[in-house]
């Protein structure tokens, strides 16, 4: 048959780049359903709910705060190394279209555990609705597809192989969901050390939750403990500001 070619747009000549990052990281993953009754019943009661992307980011960020081994990268240069970061740096998962295409870029989100919850859901709003110009990471991403091949390796292998290059290029967690289109489990792959994804509530207040993260920083037993203690970070602290009155306001 006879096709017609296509030229690559430069978002999608990132997702190659990301995806051949992505292969060198020997992920594993763990899926836990979380109980997040008491945190549903908070968000029914505010009048201008932050979204999930948002609520996660926190969340797991709050979850880091207190278990280094979240906050920890693995990189190779100048020789194989672990880098601890001081804070969080979350990379969320932003769907757009441009020139009709549809895309994804990631927005970064430093430090979210020290930051309110509408500050973080309203960055994440604005990465997804302003013009791309005006989002400093995707200007930064676009400017680097531009690149040619040999050059694009090297600088994202670069990027990924130094600690404060790899916090500042992919964060030290992301987040990631396909759940505003209906349920479904997300298998997704990211450069970054921890991965979370998440799907549509249950009728029983149930959400599955998916942790993947790079085996050679930690195994099972830290991803159990930090499922476990983002469901109770969720219906503890996010619920509480949720409720807030500064963030109860329209």
């Amino acid at each position: 048959m006879r096709g017609t070619k296509r030229k690559i747009s430069l978002p999608r000549i990132f997702i190659l780049d990301l995806m051949h990052a992505s292969m060198r990281v020997p992920f594993i993953s763990l899926s836990r359903p979380l109980d997040i009754g008491p945190f549903m019943a908070a968000r029914a009661k505010a009048a201008s709910p932050p979204g999930w992307a948002a609520v996660f980011v926190k969340a797991f960020a709050i979850v880091a705060k207190d278990e280094p081994v979240l906050r920890t990268l693995y990189v190779r240069l100048p020789w194989p190394h672990f880098f601890e970061l001081p804070r969080s740096v979350a990379m969320v998962a932003v769907a757009r279209v441009e020139d009709g295409e549809e895309c994804i870029l990631p927005e970064k989100i430093p430090a979210p555990e020290e930051r309110p919850l509408a500050e973080i859901d309203a960055q994440i709003r604005h990465a997804k609705n302003a013009p791309i110009e005006e989002i400093p990471n995707f200007r930064k991403i676009l400017m680097a597809s531009r690149l040619p091949l040999p050059l694009r390796r090297l600088s994202w292998y670069l990027g990924q192989n130094f600690g404060r290059m790899c916090a500042n290029n992919f964060g030290s967690f992301g987040v990631t969901s396909v759940a505003a289109y209906g349920p479904g489990e997300l298998r997704a792959m990211s450069p970054s050390p921890f991965l979370i994804s998440y799907g549509v509530v249950g009728a029983d207040n149930r959400i599955d939750v998916s942790l993947r993260w790079d085996h050679r920083i930690t195994d099972a037993v830290a991803a159990a403990r930090a499922l476990r203690r983002l469901e109770q970070v969720l219906n503890t602290e996010i619920s509480a500001e949720i409720l807030a009155p500064a963030a109860c306001k329209p």
